[in-house]
């Protein structure tokens, strides 16, 4: 039997939620990912690569997951996550990312996730990532 919520802590039910939505990110299901996201969530993500760096509300999140899965073999990204912290709503993951890429190449990145959880749903998301590998894997010639 399942043990009841209450008897888990928000942290736990947190990095829980964290861990579902990496493996439904993994799937490339965009409804699915976005289902996670609270309507008035953000994402950004670190550093100046244009069309990836910067905050998106959840609709442009979703347009650009939406073309993420034309730039993958698998159309999607599959994101592991090592190890979890959490403190209330937050939730820091670090993680592995694998995908071959439809141009011949490898996106294999590390990251470090904060996520922040507001009932029960994705509120904000900082991604820092290695920024000129993802530049080298998606964008040079």
């Amino acid at each position: 039997m399942a043990p009841s919520t209450a008897n888990v802590s928000l942290e736990q039910q947190n990095k829980e939620l964290v861990a579902d939505f990496m493996e439904v990110f993994s799937t490339g299901d965009v409804e699915g990912i976005l289902s996670y996201l609270s309507p008035t969530a953000t994402w950004w993500v670190g550093g100046t690569i244009d069309g990836i760096s910067g905050t998106k509300d959840k609709q442009a999140f979703g347009e650009m997951l939406s073309s993420l899965s034309t730039a993958t073999t698998t159309g999607a990204i599959r994101l592991t996550p090592l190890a979890f912290t959490a403190e209330g709503e937050r939730v820091a993951v670090e993680t592995e990312s694998y995908s071959e890429m439809t141009n011949g190449r490898v996106y294999n990145n590390l990251y470090h996730f904060v996520f922040v959880v507001r009932d029960g749903k994705i509120e904000t998301v900082k991604e820092f990532l290695d920024t000129e590998h993802t530049r080298a894997v998606f964008l040079a010639p």
